[in-house]
Formats: structure tokens, sequence, C-alpha cells
């Protein structure tokens, strides 16, 4: 099945998602992600809701956890449908976060796609390394 037509540029799309980075993760800016999502939007990473609203209370949950969580584009790739991109967030445990805060700090990788319609997002397949997080809070050994 042909998408040619229904999506935006790749640029665009690079930026939709970059969007959505600075505005909802770095800054909690959960408004201005609304007009970037389609009203059918669907997430796929393990453990998050699965509709836009249920996206942004996982955001929020985690940026509690995390207030100056900070996500740094490293690469970032994309066609007329999807975006992939390769970040590294960096925080500090100050809120409850997978249980009580720590006072740590992390760096982990974080890899995402997206697919776009008309130059919104429809669906997000994410991959945050949790084991580094994990260790790195002190909730796992190091092997």
């Amino acid at each position: 099945m042909s998408t040619e037509g229904n999506n935006g540029a790749p640029e665009q799309n690079q930026e939709v998602l970059c969007r959505v980075i600075e505005e909802g993760f770095n800054k909690g800016n959960y408004d201005a992600l609304d007009p970037l999502f389609t009203t059918d939007y669907r997430e796929h990473q393990f453990s998050l809701r699965t509709t836009l609203e249920g996206f942004k209370e996982d955001l929020r949950s985690l940026r509690t956890g995390f207030p100056d969580l900070r996500l740094t584009v490293e690469e970032i790739i994309a066609d007329t449908e999807k975006v992939w991109i390769r970040m590294t967030a960096r925080g500090t445990h100050l809120g409850p976060f997978m249980g009580p805060p720590t006072g740590k700090p992390i760096t982990i990788t974080v890899m995402d796609v997206c697919r776009f319609e008309n130059g919104k997002i429809v669906e997000h397949w994410g991959v945050p390394d949790r084991f580094a997080m994990l260790v790195q809070l002190g909730l796992l050994p190091r092997s």
C-alpha cells in the first residue's frame, strides 16, 4: 500500500519529533504536544499507556522522577513515513520513579521510531536503556 502524498517531508517530520523532545521532555510543556500528534495516536513502547493523554501522563511521571531531565539528539534519520532517532537522556533521580528517589544521576541511550501521517505522529516505538538506568540508580547490581 502506497502512502506517498499522505505524509510530510522527511525534514518536516524530523522537526515535529524534535519539537516533541524539546517541548514535552525537556520543558514539560505538555499542551504543546497536542497539535503534533494525530487524534488516533498509538503508543507501542512497553509499559507506557497507548494514547496521547496516557503518553502525557507517563511523561509527567518521568519528569516528576527526573525534574532536570534533558534529552539530546545524537542522530536522526527520516523518510516520508518514519523518523528514527538516537538520543542521550540525562537527569537526576529526585522524585518518585521506580521507587523512592535516590539522588543519583543517570545517562542513558534512547532509541525511538515514529510513524507519521500528514506531518503528525500517529505511532511510536521506543527503546530506552532501562538496564543502564537501573544499574546507575543502584537498583540492579553491576555485572
